[in-house]
């Protein structure tokens, strides 16, 4: 019987094990936490989003990073595939808004019991607080890897060696560091001759440098439209929900502009938000002259309640370069226009990304041409596999970038 080695156990990690150990493997999966899963625990704000339930085809529109890459991977392992799977293991599960599918308890933990029993029940030898110092790699051959140890007895750092046929890493990126995540699968991929595309933050809320977000903490828009201009070109839009934070944005239409503005980040960006986006400029207008009537000899600071949140009306009247203290009455037609502009396309200055400590998902990783794509192993170094985060693969939100990790766990786990 073959040995197989998995380092990582996250979502990757542990399918990839589930299904050498179905394919008749003797598999060793390492994880340097003390427990499986710890990503996986707080994916979905604790609820673990794990697939989406749309068709195929679309789950290569929503991957921004690579999807031809991931055309073997899906079709081999699509997300029906990953629902009948983890109900065949005992886990019920559900469709909601958006196509996003959840275990029906709405507790990630379930999870992470179904696969840990599953792994159990295929005789996967699990090694937890284990720490993989490097690989053994003979003449372009990964025989296997060595383990940092400490002695109990003498307090000394130790070497063990272990080998195998075949080395699985699905160490994941550098998102969420306080899991465990530290990048180290990179550095084994580089020893083993890998290139790496650059490695940043993705799915990060967004700094802004207009002073005014203090202001609007914590004020929730839903049914806007978000579009970012990079000088003075659009590059994203979308419609949906939003927050406002103290050092910027955050929310669903932010987070996803995210995965999009990381080659655009040396220019000057800004985020425009239409506030009314159900209204054409005319049909603004329109009512914003209905509420002037109504409110003819208010002052225009005074005149909007009816149209936007109070918190926001200041910052519109501002950007709008306006007088909040003249009556509505005495606002000239270019002035009501340059009002409706403002808020049809509400701007801000993108100041940046915010850190690896919110991000979802690592943008970049190990180089996919690099990786064979119907088995997932490397086409440098015999008997090396990869899976999930570690490769420059990224989607965006709604249960896609587990689907990446489950579908390419599934090919190396196979294959291996």
């Amino acid at each position: 019987m073959s040995k197989v080695i998995v380092i990582g156990g996250g979502a990757a990690g542990m399918i990839a094990a589930v299904f050498a150990a179905r394919n008749g493997k003797e598999v060793i999966l390492i994880e340097k936490n003390e427990k499986l899963g710890k990503k996986l625990f707080i994916t979905g704000k604790g609820r673990c989003n794990f697939t989406n339930a749309c068709d195929v085809e679309d789950l290569f529109a929503n991957v921004v990073t690579n999807p031809k890459f991931l055309y073997s991977a899906f079709y081999s392992f699509s997300n029906q595939m990953v629902m009948d799977f983890f109900e065949e293991i005992g886990l019920p599960y559900k469709v909601e808004r958006g196509n996003r599918v959840f275990p029906a308890s709405d507790h990630s933990s379930d999870v992470i019991k179904v696969l840990e029993r599953e792994l159990k029940r295929r005789k996967v030898e699990i090694l937890l607080n284990t720490k993989v110092k490097s690989l053994i790699i003979e003449k372009n051959i990964c025989r296997g890897v060595r383990l940092a140890m400490n002695s109990q007895r003498t307090g000394r750092h130790l070497q063990k060696e272990l080998y195998a046929d075949s080395v699985i890493i699905a160490t994941g990126g550098i998102s969420y560091p306080r899991t465990g995540a530290c990048g180290d699968g990179y550095e084994f991929a580089g020893t083993a001759g890998h290139k790496l595309a650059e490695r940043k933050p993705s799915l990060v809320p967004l700094e802004l440098q207009d002073k005014c977000c203090k202001e609007l903490m914590g004020i929730s828009l839903k049914n806007v439209s978000a579009s970012v201009y990079a000088d003075g070109k659009k590059v994203y839009s979308d419609f949906g929900e939003m927050l406002f934070t103290h050092f910027g944005v955050s929310g669903p239409i932010i987070i996803k502009a995210s995965a999009y503005i990381h080659k655009y980040l040396e220019k000057d960006l800004t985020l425009y938000i239409d506030l009314k986006p159900a209204l054409d400029e005319k049909q603004l207008d329109e009512r914003i002259l209905k509420d002037f009537k109504l409110f003819q000899n208010k002052q225009l600071k005074n005149s909007l309640d009816k149209l936007l949140l109070r918190a926001l009306i200041p910052v519109v009247i501002e950007k709008s370069g306006l007088d909040g203290e003249k009556k509505v009455n005495e606002l000239t037609k270019e002035e009501r226009r340059r009002l409706g502009m403002v808020i049809k396309k509400l701007p801000f200055t993108i100041k940046g990304l915010r850190g690896w400590d919110e991000a979802i998902i690592t943008k970049g990783g190990v180089k996919v041409k690099e990786i064979d794509p119907g088995t997932m192993e490397s086409k440098i170094t015999g008997g090396l596999y990869f899976a999930g985060e570690v490769l420059d693969l990224d989607a965006l939100t709604g249960g896609f970038n587990l689907q990446i990790a489950w579908s390419t766990g599934y090919l190396a786990g196979m294959n291996c």
